[in-house]
Order: structure tokens, then C-alpha cells, then sequence
């Protein structure tokens, strides 16, 4: 986190940040037993919770965008993450039995997910959620909204490369950030000015699970069951919500090159996608991020 203001407000500032984040953590982490997110995944099937009304937030959010892009995103995947090796079990050492894996695919589901007519959220059984997707944006979201209420509307947050600009840097320039892209992309360096907009990117180079010399990506697709392998390198999305930057980007990898570039210049969403070519690889860019580049030129 960076902070325009006076020194003398940074341990409050501070403490400030460290409570939206661990107020996040509490509620949506699939890490910890104890979080929210936990505790309904472990209930019995027909249990009804009354989920924290931020945590309702987001997942009511996450449930939204995995009926816009048909599952693309599915906030319902704990077991598949699980079994692929990505969550709290650890790694694997090999690849999971196809058995093993449509038993967990159909475990999960954003559809089996309701709430009942008192608000609560009903565990269908053996449902396990999984937010990662989306709680690191909101957190990033969560702590820009409150530095701007405790005065300091002028910061740059930044929470496991998901990121967030908001007012001016105190020589009047926004913030520049450099965009992620993959080793081996002949092209140059890219930086985006954050002022109100926020970016994620979502790409293969990282969490992958390795097995006989192939890498397998960290980004799973439920209907399938199976991590992605539709020769998307990197997405990143330039948003002014960071939790949508971050969810959209691990949509428009499930999509792939045709279907999210397509969903995406219907959206007008701001998409860079790199793709892995015959040649080595490519960018790609949606009209609305090829906009932002003319207007830079």
C-alpha cells in the first residue's frame, strides 16, 4: 500500500488496512477452518447459514457473473481446487483418477447454490466454495474504500498482484504500474495509469501443478473438471472494481481466445489476452483496451 498524507497517520492507516484484510480472511478464506467460508462447506446437507453480509456480497456477485458466462466462473469449485492439488490439502504428485474428478466436479456447481426465503444460504451437500477467485479483488476494493473514508483518498493498493489507484501520486502524475505478461512475450513493457481503475491479471506461469513434464494451470474449469488448456497464456482486465477485474480475468481463461474476446467486446470490458501461437505468443486486445491505448499515443 501507498498513501499520499501526512507520516504521522501511517500506523493508523495501517492498522486500518490490516483490519479490511483480516475481516476478509475471517469471512472468505478457504485457508483458514475457522473463516465462514469454512464453516459452511463443512455443515450438513440442508443446513441454512446466515453468511456474513459482506461474504453474502461477494458470493452473490460470484453466482451473477457464473450465470453470465454460462460456469465460466464458478465460485462452487473447492473440491476440484482441492483435488488438483491448489488448496489448504497441499500438492499432488500425480494426475487425479477420472473418476476422483467428475465425483468432485459433481460436488460442486453454482447452481445447486440457493438461499432460502429468510436470507440464508442452504448447504446442498458436499458443496465446498472457493472465493480465490474473487475475495483478493474485493480485499483490494475493501481497503481503497477505506483509505479514501479515513482521508486518504490518494493511494495505490496492491494485494497478491491484483491492484488499485485511486487520486495522484504527490508530484501530480497517477500511478503507473506495469502490466504482468508471461517470459517469452516479444513485445513492450506496458503500463496502465490507475486513476479510479483497478487491474488484475490471471495467467498459466503461476500455481501450476506439474506432472511428466506438463504443466497444468491453477485455473480449473468446472465443467469440465479439468485445469484450462486452451492456449491462454495471461488475461489481464483494467476495471474500476478490482473484485471484477479479478473475477473477470479467471472467466475470460475458462472462455478462451474466441468466447472471450467475443464476451468481451459485448461488455466493453478492458481486455488484454495473451495466447500461446504456432510462432510463440501473441497479444490480443478488446476494442475497449485498444481505445486506451490510442488515447495514450
Amino acid at each position: 500500500m501507498r498513501a499520499v498524507g501526512d507520516p504521522a497517520d501511517g500506523p493508523r492507516l495501517t492498522a486500518a488496512v490490516r483490519e479490511e484484510i483480516a475481516r476478509v480472511d475471517e469471512q472468505m478464506s478457504h485457508w483458514r477452518p475457522d473463516s465462514a467460508l469454512s464453516r459452511f462447506n463443512a455443515a450438513d446437507t440442508g443446513e441454512a447459514h446466515a453468511l456474513p453480509h459482506t461474504f453474502a456480497g461477494v458470493l452473490a456477485y460470484a453466482l451473477s457473473l457464473a450465470q453470465e458466462t454460462d460456469g465460466a466462473f464458478d465460485p462452487t469449485l473447492g473440491a476440484l481446487v482441492d483435488l488438483w492439488g491448489f488448496g489448504p490439502p497441499g500438492p499432488r504428485a500425480d494426475i487425479p483418477a477420472d473418476a476422483k474428478i467428475e465425483t468432485a466436479r459433481a460436488g460442486g456447481g453454482w447452481r445447486r447454490l440457493e438461499h432460502g426465503p429468510d436470507g440464508r444460504w442452504v448447504q446442498p451437500g458436499g458443496l465446498r466454495l472457493d472465493l480465490s477467485g474473487v475475495a483478493k479483488g474485493f480485499a483490494v476494493d475493501a481497503v481503497s474504500e477505506r483509505l479514501t473514508a479515513e482521508d486518504a483518498s490518494h493511494h495505490l493498493v496492491e494485494i497478491g498482484g491484483e491492484l488499485r489507484g485511486h487520486g495522484i501520486k504527490p508530484d501530480g502524475r497517477p500511478w503507473w504500474v506495469e502490466l504482468e505478461q508471461p517470459p517469452g512475450l516479444d513485445a513492450p513493457r506496458m503500463l496502465a495509469a490507475l486513476h479510479g481503475l483497478s487491474v488484475a491479471t490471471s495467467g498459466d506461469q503461476v500455481r501450476v501443478f506439474e506432472h511428466d513434464g506438463r504443466a497444468f494451470s491453477h485455473t480449473l474449469d468446472g465443467r469440465t473438471g479439468r485445469p484450462v488448456d486452451n492456449g491462454v497464456a495471461s488475461v489481464t482486465v483494467l476495471h474500476a472494481s478490482a473484485m471484477q477485474a479479478d473475477a473477470l480475468a479467471s472467466a475470460l481463461t475458462v472462455m478462451g481466445p474466441a468466447v472471450g474476446m467475443a464476451y468481451a467486446e459485448r461488455e466493453s470490458l478492458a481486455v488484454r489476452m495473451i495466447l500461446r501461437g504456432p510462432d510463440g505468443l501473441e497479444e490480443h486486445f478488446s476494442p475497449a483496451f485498444a481505445a486506451m491505448l490510442d488515447d495514450d499515443a
